[in-house]
C-alpha cells in the first residue's frame, strides 16, 4: 500500500511517499480501505517534531479517517466487513489502509458521504468540548473565536450558537473568510489583522469583555485575548499555530477570577463517557441540518506535501482532504 511518510522533522519537503506492507487486522482490530483522510494542524506539528507529545520516526501522519472496513480481526464481534465508518487514530492515516480498534469506530450515517464524515471527529470534537467541557459555555454568555473560518472555527460559531451563546464574535484574517463566518452565525466580526482588534472585541461586549475564549494561534494574540476576557472569563488554548510561545503572568488572572485552560483532544478520546455521546450528538445536529460542514479542498494522497502548505500559509477555508 502507498503512505505518507517522513523519516525527518521539518518542512512539507520532508512528507515523502512510499510503499510499505498492508498491516493485517489481529484481535479486536478492524483493517480499514481509507477513501477520506482529515488533514489537521496536528499533523503539522507532528511534521515539525513540535507535537505536544515526542513523535517517532519513521512516522506517518494523519488520526482522523473514513472508509469501508474490509477484514477483522479474530476478537471482532460488533463490526462486519462492508461497514462505512470514521475513527480517530493515533497515527498512520495518510494511506491506503489503516488498523483501528473496533472500539473506536463509529458508522457513518447512510445520508453522509466520506468527506463530510471525515471533516466532522477531530475538529467537531474539539469544538464541542472546547466550548462545553473546558469552556463551560452557558446560555447567553459571549463567545470569542479565533481564525473563525477554518476547521474548528466554522463548527465552533455553529455550535455555540446551538449552545445558547448570547453573542458570538468571530475573527480572521481577510473579509472572505469574516462573510464565512457570519454565513455560519457569527454576530460581530473582527478583522484581527488590524492593530485595535481587541478594543474591538471590548466595544462588542460593552466593554465587559467575553465570556469564554478560542484560543490556537499563540504569542501576541494569546496576550490581547486575555485582555478581552471578562470577570470568570474563560480562555481555552487548542494550539499555537504560529510557533510562537507567550510571556505570561499567572497572577494577573487573580483580580477578575478569570482562568487559562488547556485541551487536548485525546485526553477526550481516553474517556469514553465523554466522547461517544458527544459524537453522537454531532453526527444528529449533522443529519438533522443544524450544522453545516466546511470542506476547504479535496486533494490526492500524492499532494499532503502541498496541502501542507496550504494549510500553515493560512489562506485556507473549512476543512482540507486528502483522498487516496
Amino acid at each position: 500500500m502507498r503512505v505518507v511518510q517522513l523519516t525527518e522533522y521539518g518542512g512539507p519537503e520532508v512528507l515523502r511517499l512510499v510503499d510499505l506492507n498492508r498491516p493485517s487486522p489481529t484481535g479486536r482490530e478492524v483493517l480499514i480501505e481509507i477513501k477520506a483522510i482529515g488533514v489537521n494542524y496536528a499533523d503539522t506539528a507532528r511534521r515539525e517534531g513540535k507535537y505536544v507529545v515526542p513523535t517517532p520516526l519513521p512516522f506517518i501522519p494523519g488520526a482522523e479517517i473514513a472508509g469501508v472496513v474490509v477484514e477483522v480481526g479474530e476478537l471482532v464481534t460488533k463490526v462486519k466487513p462492508g461497514t462505512r465508518i470514521v475513527t480517530l487514530i493515533e497515527s498512520g492515516g495518510y494511506a491506503d489502509f489503516a488498523v483501528a480498534d473496533e472500539r473506536s469506530v463509529i458508522p457513518i450515517p447512510e445520508q453522509v458521504d466520506y468527506h463530510t464524515a471525515v471533516a466532522l471527529p477531530l475538529q467537531g470534537l474539539s469544538a464541542y468540548h472546547i466550548l462545553k467541557t473546558m469552556g463551560r459555555l452557558e446560555k447567553n454568555e459571549s463567545v470569542l473565536i479565533h481564525a473563525a473560518a477554518g476547521g474548528v472555527g466554522t463548527i465552533a460559531v455553529q455550535l455555540a450558537k446551538l449552545f445558547g451563546a448570547g453573542k458570538v464574535i468571530a475573527t480572521a484574517s481577510t473579509a472572505e473568510k469574516l462573510a464565512l463566518a457570519r454565513e455560519m452565525g457569527a454576530d460581530v466580526l473582527i478583522n484581527y489583522t488590524e492593530a485595535n482588534w481587541e478594543q474591538q472585541v471590548l466595544d462588542a461586549t460593552g466593554g465587559k469583555g467575553v465570556n469564554v475564549a478560542l484560543e490556537m494561534v499563540g504569542g501576541d494574540v494569546f496576550n490581547k485575548t486575555v485582555k478581552c476576557l471578562a470577570t470568570f472569563g474563560r480562555l481555552v488554548i487548542f494550539g499555537a499555530a504560529s510557533g510562537e510561545q507567550s510571556r505570561f503572568y499567572p497572577s494577573s488572572l487573580m483580580a477578575r477570577n478569570q482562568s487559562v485552560i488547556g485541551f487536548f483532544l485525546p485526553q477526550i478520546m481516553r474517556k469514553p463517557e465523554l466522547l461517544q455521546p458527544s459524537l453522537v450528538e454531532l453526527f444528529t445536529f449533522l443529519g438533522e441540518g443544524k450544522l453545516k460542514l466546511t470542506i476547504g479542498g479535496v486533494f490526492p494522497l500524492e499532494e499532503a506535501e502541498q496541502v501542507h502548505t496550504l494549510l500553515q500559509s493560512r489562506k485556507t477555508q473549512g476543512k482540507l482532504i486528502l483522498e487516496p
